[in-house]
């Protein structure tokens, strides 16, 4: 049915416009931090420069699943040269994400769920020590203040990934990361004094992370997690762990069409403006087979996500409450 309408076409022009923008929007930023120099107004230009990165990470990651050209070299060349510009390791991050892909939510699988300072199952709770286990017992009043940080890990796993040589094209990947590095570095304190250029990059940098992280929670955290005694068929591995986000065509934009993640799960090379039409064809199917369908809008999902959070925490929090003696009502 998908193949019949087409859904699985290359959108040349589709990707062609949209970088073009994203690099215009990037050209801009640089212009206007260029122009204001060492000023109290970089707020603006660093919080501008968040945004363009989270659409350039998700130029990446379409590049990532093939979904731009039809060649492994062609969509790779797409993918490192916007690794190279917000600083992450595309060969990384490719081996992390295809491993997501192939065991969604699974708690021994998937690498999107092993982050340590979260819990997102009862075990994986229970086995947290220290201080992370003070953080998973408040996870959901720390989740969002916790995507802050999540930019610079990106860049700190990226790092390493590289310097470990986990990567094919280490030599490329080093060379790009280390550009990209002291580009960074060089430029925001050429132009800027110490203090504002820390503000700068902190802003830039949490805002970013901030950005990506509500960009992938709503996806799949929340949803059921599988373990190894779990048996699905494809359709159902994929489905039942995913959630859509509602909305209109602004939300296919500033999720960079993450919105339509159980689409994205059945087709990873469905070029991402075809996913809107996809949905209904593959909301009619799974309706039929009586195969649950999980949709919401975008603050539901986050709701959804904090209150999994909270009730995967609560054991810890009444244990520490039992150590302490009181009454656990």
């Amino acid at each position: 049915m998908i193949k019949q309408c087409g859904l699985l076409n290359r959108r040349r022009a589709y990707y062609a416009a949209k970088m073009a923008i994203n690099g215009g929007l990037l050209a801009a930023a640089g212009a206007a931090f260029i122009v204001l120099g060492d000023s109290w107004w970089q707020v603006l230009t660093a919080m501008a420069f968040a945004g363009a990165f989270a659409q350039l990470a998700f130029i990446g990651h379409d590049a990532g699943h093939r979904q731009i050209f039809r060649t492994r070299r062609a969509n790779d060349l797409v993918g490192h040269v916007h690794g190279c510009l917000i600083g992450i390791s595309y060969g990384w991050w490719v081996g992390k994400h295809r491993r997501h892909h192939a065991n969604p939510n699974h708690e021994d699988a998937d690498p999107d769920i092993e982050i340590q300072a979260l819990a997102f199952t009862a075990e994986q709770a229970r086995a947290k020590r220290g201080i992370v286990r003070w953080m998973a017992k408040y996870q959901a009043f720390l989740f969002f203040p916790l995507l802050t940080v999540e930019g610079i890990g990106l860049h700190v796993h990226s790092i390493q990934a590289v310097l470990r040589r986990e990567v094919k094209a280490h030599r490329v990947e080093t060379l790009l990361l280390a550009a990209h590095v002291v580009g960074y570095l060089v430029v925001v304190l050429l132009v800027l004094s110490p203090l504002k250029a820390v503000v700068f990059i902190a802003v830039h940098q949490g805002l970013w992370g901030v950005y990506m992280g509500c960009a992938f929670a709503p996806n799949h955290k929340g949803m059921p997690t599988l373990s190894a005694g779990d048996r699905l068929d494809f359709l159902r591995k994929q489905v039942l762990v995913s959630r859509n986000i509602r909305g209109s065509r602004f939300v296919d934009f500033l999720l960079g069409g993450l919105n339509y993640q159980i689409e994205h799960h059945l087709f990873p090379s469905m070029p991402r403006p075809n996913l809107r039409h996809a949905q209904q064809l593959v909301h009619r199917f799974c309706t039929s087979r009586g195969v649950p369908y999980s949709q919401c809008d975008l603050l539901s999902s986050y709701a959804q996500v904090l209150r999994h959070l909270h009730a995967v925490g609560m054991p810890l929090r009444h244990s520490s409450i039992r150590r302490h003696g009181r009454v656990v009502r």
